[in-house]
């Protein structure tokens, strides 16, 4: 009987450094069979709403979320099926005409803001990660990526940090906490914790038979 995969799920406020520990974690684990699949890639199709509706978005409220399809998709992985990915234009606000293939690995890392608030997630995962960083850390992160990534002015930054950003935070992500395993200061800064996570990762692995 083939082994299921284990998934570990990543959360953590925007500007946490989530990105870069699933990135460490995934590293880690060069040569062996790993994936990661973004919660950013399951925002809803917004395809039958006028574009000046789109542009309304709350992109930091669990509604924004496809959570079904995900949920759908990750257990597609876990009985050893492909997924097609689906990719969100941000231009247009909705869901893109393109997928990306995904094959089944051992290990799926599940990444996104909020990917532990919702209970059937929380289910499906091995190991619950949250990567707690300081709020003023957290915005200048936010800052210097929306201002040279996205061509954002730095009041525009504030004004969405002040009125979305922080309170769907407040609200909806620092919550979620309480449900994490594990929680990580610092984000990929914090070599100590990852270390820890992939050995965890390996120990698991080798009760189901990967490694």
């Amino acid at each position: 009987m083939e082994r299921k995969p284990v998934v570990i799920g990543v959360a953590g406020g925007s500007g946490s450094g989530k990105t870069s520990v699933t990135k460490s974690i995934y590293d880690s684990f060069k040569g062996h069979s790993i994936l990661m699949l973004e919660q950013d890639f399951y925002y809803k199709d917004q395809s039958h709403l006028p574009f000046e509706e789109r542009l309304k978005t709350n992109y930091d409220h669990p509604l924004a979320f496809d959570n079904d399809l995900l949920i759908e998709h990750i257990n597609k992985l876990l009985n050893h099926e492909a997924i097609e990915k689906p990719v969100y234009d941000y231009a247009v606000h909705t869901r893109s005409d393109q997928v990306i293939y995904v094959e089944p690995q051992d290990v799926i890392i599940l990444e996104g803001i909020l990917v532990l608030e919702d209970e059937r997630l929380r289910d499906l995962m091995d190991i619950k990660l949250f990567v707690d960083t300081d709020a003023d850390l957290r915005i200048i992160r936010r800052m210097l990526r929306d201002i040279k990534e996205r061509g954002r002015s730095i009041d525009s930054v504030i004004d969405q940090y002040i009125g979305v950003v922080r309170p769907m935070h407040n609200q909806f992500i620092e919550p979620t906490k309480r449900y994490a395993d594990v929680i990580i200061p610092e984000g990929g800064h914090n070599h100590v914790a990852i270390d820890l996570m992939v050995t965890k990762i390996q120990t698991i692995l080798e009760q189901k038979s990967f490694l």
